[in-house]
């Protein structure tokens, strides 16, 4: 429970600087708890570690609407549910944190996050962050395998009427990823013309299908008369020397300056 003064002076600027979105406090009797991100069933609460205020991990609720099991889905429970006496505490499948002050902070789904070496990234943070430019309608945050490696993948619907080209577009993208600890580095982005949407609600991006078609568009297309292409550029937007041109994720011909002799 939050009111909007509080968003208004307080938790908006946050959110807009990649703290994730801030839900409020718990409303009794319900009870919140955040535990350590695990993809697998959880039997019994002691066997969930609960993560310190600020960390960032799944959120479990209990109380008088939080159900003992799914109808005849035993795997579902099983994944979604922790007994804790006669308690039921039940995954959300959201991640997010508590604050100091007990406020709930929503961050994603758990199964929409983007796992790297050094770092997760969650949906939430990244895309409130980007859709700050005043060119942006929305973004999404997608996993994408590219050139044969999974990549976090920003997917961007424009604002109506904005017509910045999108080699702009994307640096200045890149440029205000860089002001924030939730999306520095961030720096490959596609431009998807209405991104599609759960059609109960039309607003829940359908992420799963978004990284589908951005791999594809930024799946590395080779000349047919160039069977051997020389990376020669492994920027933001890899370029690879062909026989008779040059060509880039995303499938735009660049023209060789060098022409067949290269």
């Amino acid at each position: 429970n939050v009111g909007s003064a509080q968003v208004l002076g307080e938790t908006r600027a946050a959110t807009e600087s990649g703290a994730g979105v801030c839900v409020g406090r718990v409303v009794a009797p319900n009870q919140v708890r955040v535990i350590e991100i695990d993809d697998a069933p959880i039997a019994e609460w002691r066997l969930a570690r609960e993560v310190a205020p600020f960390v960032v991990g799944e959120i479990c609720v209990a109380g008088p609407t939080a159900t003992e099991s799914y109808f005849g889905r035993p795997e579902a429970t099983a994944l979604a549910k922790i007994r804790d006496g006669e308690t039921i505490w039940h995954r959300m499948g959201d991640v997010g944190y508590l604050d100091d002050a007990g406020r709930l902070w929503y961050a994603g789904r758990k199964s929409q996050r983007v796992e790297l070496a050094d770092r997760v990234l969650f949906t939430a943070p990244v895309e409130e962050v980007l859709n700050t430019h005043p060119a942006v309608r929305r973004t999404a945050l997608v996993r994408a395998r590219v050139g044969g490696a999974f990549e976090p993948v920003v997917c961007v619907e424009r604002a109506p009427g904005v017509a910045t080209p999108d080699a702009e577009l994307f640096a200045e993208l890149a440029a205000l990823a860089d002001r924030h600890a939730a999306t520095k580095g961030l720096a490959r982005f596609v431009v998807h013309p209405a991104f599609p949407v759960d059609v109960r609600h039309n607003a829940k991006i359908g992420r799963e299908a978004l990284a589908a078609w951005a791999e594809g568009r930024l799946e590395v297309q080779v000349p047919r008369d160039c069977p051997n292409p020389i990376p020669i550029s492994m920027g933001r937007a890899p370029v690879y020397a062909g026989a008779k041109g040059l060509e880039f994720r995303g499938g735009q011909r660049l023209v060789d300056p060098l022409g067949p002799s290269r």
